[in-house]
């Protein structure tokens, strides 16, 4: 009996030393080795500043930069508190919400026709950094108004930050708002968020 429990501990041990410390360190070795920007959280920083991560959505409410996509992540892109809402399609609550939104959408930026789905729902994470393009070309008039700048300009600085499918056919193109008013930022200068 005893021998069958040294010979367990053995093994344990050796599992534990293997899987436990060695794997850990040489993924995170390579992960620094190969991808330091995304190993380290994908932390963007503008003059030395940090200004958050790429991958988490920000909230950017002033009428001079893009809006996210709204957050059900608690008080707004809260990664604590990321989930979505679990409003079925039946629900009031969410028909108010949405009905709310697009209301806000169409006030925020005139002239707006078609109010893309993405402004006014919210991810399944509700921290979601990336917007569709056809919401941020809403966006763009109010943009370029707010910061006296040719439409068009703006127009086109959205079409430079828009990201394709993922090797041509994963998902869906996309524009992470975080890149695009850094963008914004760098060209025509920061105001408030």
């Amino acid at each position: 009996m005893g021998r069958y429990l040294l010979t367990a501990l053995r093994v344990s041990l050796l599992t534990i030393v293997l899987v436990g410390v060695l794997y850990p360190l040489l993924i995170t070795g390579l992960g620094q080795l190969c991808f330091p920007f995304q190993a380290n959280g994908s932390l963007l920083t503008t003059g030395g500043t940090l200004r958050g991560s790429a991958l988490i959505g920000q909230p950017f409410s002033a009428p001079g930069y893009f809006h996210p996509r709204p957050s059900a992540a608690g008080a707004g892109y809260d990664p604590l508190s990321s989930g979505g809402s679990n409003l079925g399609p039946t629900s009031q609550v969410l028909h108010d919400r949405v009905a709310a939104d697009v209301a806000q959408a169409r006030t925020d930026n005139p002239g707006l026709d078609t109010v893309p789905a993405d402004m006014v729902t919210t991810s399944a994470s509700g921290l979601d950094p990336d917007i569709s393009p056809a919401n941020a070309y809403a966006q763009a008039a109010r943009v370029a108004q707010a910061r006296g700048v040719p439409a068009m300009d703006i127009t086109a600085l959205v079409t430079r930050c828009v990201t394709g499918r993922q090797w041509g056919f994963l998902g869906e193109p996309r524009v992470n708002v975080v890149h695009l008013n850094q963008a914004l930022d760098a060209a025509y200068g920061a105001t408030g968020r």
